[in-house]
């Protein structure tokens, strides 16, 4: 059964529980509990001391006060208490930053490797329907959104919020309860006034994200596609669709702007008819006689450490709703269900002698266009089958069954015996190497697209699979010899020299069976026959499936099998198969009539169609 993706860039925007959210960051965070701790100590221990400084700076005004009728005296006590309780303050802010960076950083390592690998475990149904440009951009806005998550709630949610409770305490203790009152009802109706709003601006921040992973998918897509682009002259094409995604996150950020512009102005409206109310009552009670003028002090620096921090809340907030919304989507990225996964109890292969067969196999991309139908067959080790036929036939498919990038919807794929569906991906791939028609490079150098295969090899191993791929001689020309960068995809290289470097890479990794798909599709004749030669060498003793559309290369193989619309429709040997004059007679004739029609005086075939 084939599983059903969504494209990524069509993930449901549904709203996702930001509680849920946030407690998907908890196991990334678990690693540093200790330090979560002594960090949120800190925090405490830093808040107390902030919240004692005006207290400290009540004594001193309220002795100053009072000296004033008396003799002058310093008070000494307070004045150094004060100092002290500001270094304190100080030192305890920077042990909380100290100790919660290796947290912040570490969240967000471990948060990008755990995406990255998830990426490399979904099946390639997913990454066939992807758009790499948008995934890169969600990935890195959500990583940088864990940072900034968190940044927010270490540094600024949770630091307002012990304040705020602190100050709210020693004024319910202290003074009359309408201090206290005043303050929770100015701080409840401002977090209440800012989520409404925030909530409400969130759409803005969202259309925004989807735009700027569109625009950056269109941009790389075009980039990719560089030659196609100027082959057709669609420059102008192409920046039309870039340029309207960007007006559409125009609009958006503007719309997003101007709503913050005004959620500013009624949060300050809201702190200054609470720090006014508060002001009223301390003067009201100096003029009384029930509070000092220390305590209109106490007050006054009370409501401004209180209020000034929370008067960024709103921003604050505004932007942890924005992380939250990146990390939304990179969320959603890790609940996509690989659609092969390993069994609980699955076993390393055992390779053995190679020995692979496709019993009565039967599969489709899609449930309404079946590609393969009861296909059957079996390559004995050591021995090499070829699979021929039209473009479509499923030819392909086979190679993909195989590496199991999809599991069959019936019958069964087997490797000396063993269902790939009871063992471990790593272990079957690790058997199986492949030479693709369509060779992909990293964009490093050749030496290390060669080593790929395997990275601990030495030079010398490296070099001796060069030689037998044919491209050493060719590499050593280059300025820059092995060290040569090879492009983006490989573009520096040409489609041949590509296929041998990917040659080369398989003889290195030295695999018990192989598959060529097409591995000579982008070779001359010349270098056709010589790479030819280099595969029959690598081949010997190996288990080979070799799917082709040039016949000539395949005339040597021990069976051909010819697919028609997903169905093996012959099999036999090359000059069997000639024999019936069917299918494969058929094609044979067409690329022997091609090849004549190339060449002037083409040699005699050696293998001539027979006559009947």
């Amino acid at each position: 059964m084939t599983a059903s993706y969504r494209n990524h860039t069509d993930l449901p925007t549904g709203k996702r529980n930001d509680f849920h959210t946030m407690r998907s960051l908890l196991p990334y965070l678990w690693d540093y509990r200790g330090r979560v701790v002594i960090a949120l100590v800190a925090l405490v221990l830093a808040k107390g001391a902030t919240v004692a400084v005006p207290m400290a700076l009540k004594h001193i005004v309220d002795a100053l006060d009072a000296s004033k009728h008396h003799q002058l005296v310093l008070p000494m006590i307070f004045l150094v208490a004060y100092g002290v309780l500001r270094l304190v303050g100080s030192a305890f802010n920077e042990t909380r930053d100290a100790v919660f960076a290796r947290v912040r950083h570490g969240a967000m390592r471990s948060m990008s490797h755990r995406v990255v690998e998830h990426l490399h475990d979904l099946s390639l149904r997913f990454h066939l329907q992807r758009k790499t440009g948008a995934i890169t951009r969600d990935l890195e806005r959500g990583t940088r959104s864990v940072s900034a998550l968190l940044n927010y709630m270490v540094f600024s949610i949770l630091p307002t919020l012990v304040e705020v409770g602190l100050i709210a305490a020693v004024l319910l203790i202290k003074y009359s309860a309408w201090f206290a009152i005043i303050t929770f009802a100015t701080v409840a109706v401002y977090i209440a006034f800012t989520m409404t709003i925030t909530e409400w601006r969130m759409k803005y921040r969202v259309t925004m994200n989807q735009m700027d992973s569109q625009a950056n998918s269109q941009a790389i897509d075009s980039l990719l596609n560089y030659e196609t682009v100027k082959y057709f002259g669609n420059e102008p094409f192409e920046m039309h669709r870039y340029n309207d995604s960007l007006v559409q996150w125009e609009n958006a950020a503007v719309k997003s702007q101007t709503s913050l512009s005004a959620l500013n102005v009624g949060q300050g409206g809201i702190i200054a008819v609470g720090v006014t109310l508060i002001m009223v009552l301390a003067a009201r009670g100096v003029v009384a006689g029930t509070m000092s003028l220390g305590d209109l002090v106490l007050v006054n620096a009370f409501m401004i450490q209180m209020f000034i921090p929370l008067n960024f809340l709103g921003v604050v907030y505004s932007q942890l709703k924005h992380a939250l919304s990146d990390m939304e989507r990179m969320f959603r990225l890790l609940e996509e269900i690989p659609e092969v996964r390993d069994k609980a109890d699955a076993r390393a292969l055992e390779v053995g002698d190679g020995h692979v067969r496709f019993e009565h196999v039967s599969f489709s991309y899609d449930p309404a266009r079946p590609i393969l139908h009861d296909v059957d067959f079996e390559i004995p080790p050591g021995r090499k089958l070829a699979v021929v036929g039209l473009s479509g036939a499923g030819k392909s498919t086979l190679a993909r069954l195989l590496f199991r990038f999809y599991d069959v919807d019936q019958g069964k794929v087997l490797i000396n015996g063993q269902d790939l569906r009871d063992v471990s991906q790593r272990s079957a791939r690790a058997a199986i190497g492949i030479v693709p028609q369509d060779t992909v490079l990293f964009n490093e150098t050749i030496y290390y697209n060669i080593a790929y295969a395997k990275p601990g090899a030495g030079r010398a191993e490296i070099i001796r699979a060069a030689r037998m791929a044919h491209i050493h001689e060719f590499i050593e020309q280059l300025p820059a010899g092995y060290d040569t960068v090879v492009g983006e995809r490989g573009l520096k290289l040409s489609g041949g020299e590509k296929q041998r470097v990917a040659i080369a890479r398989t003889i290195l990794k030295n695999p018990r069976i192989l598959i060529f798909d097409e591995a000579t599709s982008s070779l001359d004749s010349h270098s056709e026959q010589a790479i030819l030669d280099a595969l029959a060498e690598v081949a010997a003793d190996h288990t080979t499936l070799v799917i082709a559309h040039r016949l000539s290369t395949i005339v040597d193989a021990d069976q051909i099998l010819v697919i028609d619309n997903g169905r093996i429709v012959e099999r036999g040997d090359h000059h069997t198969l000639l024999v019936r004059h069917g299918l494969y007679a058929h094609m044979w004739e067409l690329q022997q009539e091609e090849g004549r029609s190339q060449s002037a005086s083409p040699p005699a075939s050696k293998y001539a169609l027979p006559t009947s």
